[in-house]
């Protein structure tokens, strides 16, 4: 554990912050899931699904959790079963 005050905060703000982007990656990796049965399943709630998965890969590679191209690849692989 650091002694110096800054770097105490540091560490709890850092721990914050891969919690917070564990969870969004987490979240984003669901909605792609749930995408991807839908639309093996061919449900009628296949398009809300990928537009909420799109959306959540976006956001993923807004926030810095996930590169460009992972994005681009991500969504061109959806849009291949949508």
């Amino acid at each position: 554990m650091p002694q110096i005050k800054s770097a105490m905060k540091r560490v709890k703000t850092a721990e914050s912050a891969n919690l917070r982007n564990n969870a969004q990656k987490s979240s984003m990796r669901s909605a792609i899931k749930n995408f991807e049965t839908s639309a093996a399943k061919n449900a009628d709630n296949k398009d809300e699904l990928f537009r909420t998965a799109v959306r959540a890969i976006d956001m993923a590679k807004s926030k810095g959790l996930i590169k460009a191209n992972k994005a681009a690849r991500d969504k061109s692989r959806l849009a291949k079963l949508n």
